[in-house]
């Protein structure tokens, strides 16, 4: 499959758009999602994707067994910790790299988890595509939307861009953010399917 570029970010991490020359087969569009699955089940992402119990999770070589956050982390209903111990304690927001290993991760958005619809964490593959393609489960977006979640994120160099780069020797999530991005516009081109 060719692919054009048409259009480049100069802030925060840069990405380029890159449209599909011709049709995006069904066979095309699943091989793509295979490769965004491993990037969204991947811990980097998943750890924070979890369910409405409200707990972020570490797994992951660095971690060893998988296991809830450390020092009893809970987000609470606001996902942000602002009912217990808000996740900003330690996930400061900055756009600076990670470099200290075992130091708190920070990105250019402030730390939260995901909405709990948003929940990837130990959920089966097919699931998390179909919730990816619902816009009453994925924060109302169509495939534009979700392209441009990731554009955006690639912009102000938030969570996205830091499972790519997450520095302080922890295991990154597989590929790049650009792959990621050209495989959403694959994924998106041939109609979101599904396994």
């Amino acid at each position: 499959m060719t692919l054009a570029a048409s259009a480049a970010f100069s802030a925060g991490v840069e990405l380029s758009i890159n449209r599909p020359e011709s049709p995006v087969s069904t066979a095309d569009g699943l091989a793509a999602w295979d490769r965004i699955h491993a990037v969204v089940s991947h811990p980097r992402c998943a750890n924070c994707h979890t369910d409405a119990s409200n707990l972020p999770m570490w797994t992951g070589p660095s971690f060893g067994t998988s296991r809830p956050h450390g020092m009893n982390v809970d987000a609470g209903e606001s996902r942000i910790g602002a009912e217990t111990l808000p996740c900003a304690t330690c996930h400061v927001e900055s756009t600076r790299p990670n470099i200290m290993p075992h130091a708190a991760p920070h990105t250019g958005h402030p730390w939260m988890l995901a909405p709990a619809e948003f929940v990837w964490f130990d959920i089966p593959g097919p699931k998390i595509c179909a919730q990816l393609r619902d816009p009453q489960r994925n924060g109302g977006r169509d495939g534009a939307g979700l392209i441009e979640h990731i554009t955006h994120d690639a912009e102000i160099r938030s969570f996205i861009a830091w499972g790519f780069d997450p520095g302080g020797s922890r295991e990154p999530t597989p590929g790049t953010m650009q792959q990621h991005l050209d495989d959403m516009i694959i994924w998106t081109e041939a109609g979101m399917p599904c396994p």
